[in-house]
Formats: structure tokens, sequence, C-alpha cells
């Protein structure tokens, strides 16, 4: 027999839930994220929740006027890969802007501007263990920087190859498992979906991101420590 208890009839949208935590303790502080153990209050039942917090990040899917997506190799240590990625990285400070982030990395990681920005879409990374909240932006309407894309000195960054692929070959490449890549997943996907739709999904640049107002009031993002300084050592 069916729990009625466990039917939802409400509204399908993600909201805030805070639970009571009897216990916290702080296992690591890197210079990005930090791990940390809950343990949380269910309804009497109290388990133990590890989790990262993390600043939050964003990705940007770049589409040229052939319909292409801009997508970067990049070597990412945890998974002992070359991925193709779009342009993204992490945001800097709560206070700062997703959009604001979004121009930086195209600028750094590909050496493009572009003069038109939508919101394609918001996902959490990996819900069940981090805080990561990613916004997905679609910028057109490109401009090459003269002088090229801004090194910054990362490893990770000192040599990003760049690709143009059409949109449909994008998303035939994610559905074939050839890009893995959650930020290309979901980005390109987003995009192949709202071209579409006529574009008439896509939200205005500066639309609010509730996910990421949700994560600060929770105190579940995490400010960057600059390279170079003391704490980072």
């Amino acid at each position: 027999m069916t729990d009625a208890t466990e039917e939802w009839i409400g509204e399908i949208v993600d909201a805030p839930a805070t639970l009571g935590v009897t216990e916290q303790i702080i296992r690591f502080e890197g210079r990005i994220w930090s791990v940390v153990t809950d343990d949380v209050d269910f309804d009497g039942t109290v388990a133990r929740r590890d989790m990262v917090i993390h600043p939050g990040a964003v990705a940007v899917i770049a589409l040229d006027d052939r319909d292409r997506v801009l997508l970067i190799r990049q070597y990412r240590h945890p998974v002992a890969q070359m991925l193709f990625e779009p342009p993204a990285g992490l945001m800097d400070s709560p206070e700062e802007s997703g959009l604001a982030t979004a121009r930086r990395e195209l600028a750094e990681e590909a050496g493009y501007t572009a003069d038109d920005w939508h919101v394609l879409l918001d996902v959490y990374l990996s819900p069940g263990g981090t805080s990561e909240a990613i916004r997905v932006f679609l910028a057109r309407d490109l401009h090459e920087m003269p002088g090229g894309r801004v090194h910054t000195g990362e490893a990770e960054e000192a040599h990003l190859p760049r690709a143009w692929v059409d949109l449909d070959e994008a998303r035939d490449l994610v559905l074939a498992g050839r890009i893995g890549s959650p930020s290309a997943v979901t980005g390109i996907l987003a995009a192949w979906v709202a071209r579409e739709r006529g574009w008439d999904s896509l939200r205005a640049a500066d639309s609010p991101w509730e996910a990421r107002d949700r994560l600060i009031a929770a105190h579940r993002v995490r400010t960057p420590i600059p390279h170079g300084h003391p704490a980072a050592e």
C-alpha cells in the first residue's frame, strides 16, 4: 500500500529547508573549499553527513554566428583526464555577480568578449556531497580580444586549446558519452533545446540566482583564498 505521506501534492520547485545540526566538525579548510561533517537531526534520527563547502561557479556556452560552441581542452586531475569544457570558473566572493564572473572567465580562458548575454540554466553539481552551484550563461555576438586571452598563471590554464563545434554535433557528442564535463553536458543540451524553442526560454543575464542566494543564507558558500595570500600557503 502506498504511504499517503510520501505523495507530494505541492508545487514542483526546489525550496529551502533547515534541519537541526547537533554537532559540526571542520575536517579541512583549503584554498578553495572546506570539508565539514554535520550530525543532522532527521526528526529524531541523527545521521552524520560529510560535505564540501564550495565557492560556486559559472560556465559560458559561447556561440558564434554559425551556431558553433566554443570548447576548451583542459586537464582535470581528480578524474585524470583531458576534458572538453566551456569556459568556466569559480566565484571570487559571495558578493560577486555571476555575470561578472562569466565575463572574466570567457576572457581569461578563451580570449573573447560578448555583447549578448543570457542565463541558460542553474544546476547543483552534486548536491549529495557538495554545495557547489553553477550558473550556465549563453554568450553570443562574440569578439576576439586583440591581445588574445588573459593568462592568469594557473597551472591548468597554461595551455587551453580551443575547439569550435557545431551545436548539433556537440549535442550528439554529449549523448554518445564522448563529452562528460557537467558544465558542457548541461550547457550544450540546454542551448540546443533553447534554440529549438526559438530562444524563448532564455532569462536575462542579471536574473536573480535564487539557488545561490539560498546557499549564502544557509552558510554554504566558501570564499576562495587568493593565490599569494599567506593563508593559501
